[in-house]
């Protein structure tokens, strides 16, 4: 039996979330869909609750998480580019909302730049990282903002730092280290089932695990 029943997502029209989604949807979970731009409206927009709002206003994320057990979120900057502080905003008014309640489980999708107190970053990830906060300083700071304020939060939070994203519907087996990025690719499908696979885990409970293809 599931402990998760009714989902919402937030950055699920995007190039990850739609995979996300369709895996959700699969498992027949429930899906609460935060929508920014009625022009990214999903084909199966009939299967999914859709809520249209921007994820860094309080009032739509509250919205969004009406009737919902759980979050989980593949938030980007999108198309038009949102605030390169968004990150950290919308986890914010998230973890707001979720500490008051007994179920509180809350999944982010993230990126390899973001350090925790359990890294031993090698050589290509520390560079990825470099990489990062030379060509986007803002946004990665925010990303790290957005973990740090995780990490000091009472709720039920996974972070998950990504390699590369390959859009690709094939489902690749896949490696999790909470120390270390140790391949530079990830299949979407995979990263979805890994994501969905959380809601039901406690491997990873308040962790941020790297994950990319064997």
């Amino acid at each position: 039996m599931k402990t998760f029943n009714t989902i919402a997502v937030i950055g699920g029209t995007g190039k990850s979330g739609t995979y996300l989604v369709k895996e959700l949807l699969r498992r027949d979970y429930n899906v609460r869909l935060l929508v920014r731009n009625p022009k990214k409206v999903p084909d199966f927009k009939e299967k999914v609750d859709v809520i249209f709002g921007d994820a860094s206003s309080k009032s739509q994320i509250h919205e969004l998480l009406k009737g919902a057990d759980a979050v989980i979120s593949c938030l980007g900057l999108g198309i038009p580019l949102s605030s390169k502080t968004i990150f950290k905003e919308t986890t914010e008014n998230v973890v707001n909302l979720l500490k008051a309640r007994n179920k509180s489980r809350y999944i982010i999708l993230s990126g390899l730049h973001v350090d925790t107190e359990m890294d031993q970053k090698g050589d290509n990830t520390k560079a990825a990282t470099a990489y990062m906060y030379s060509n986007y300083p803002v946004s990665t700071q925010n990303k790290q903002d957005e973990y740090e304020l995780l990490r000091d939060s009472n709720i039920q939070w996974t972070l998950v730092r990504s390699s590369y994203i390959e859009l690709t519907d094939h489902k690749s087996e896949y490696c999790n280290s909470i120390v270390d990025c140790l391949g530079q690719k990830i299949s979407a499908s995979s990263l979805a089932e890994f994501l969905v696979d959380q809601l039901e885990s406690n491997e990873y409970l308040k962790k941020a695990p790297f994950i990319w293809n064997k």
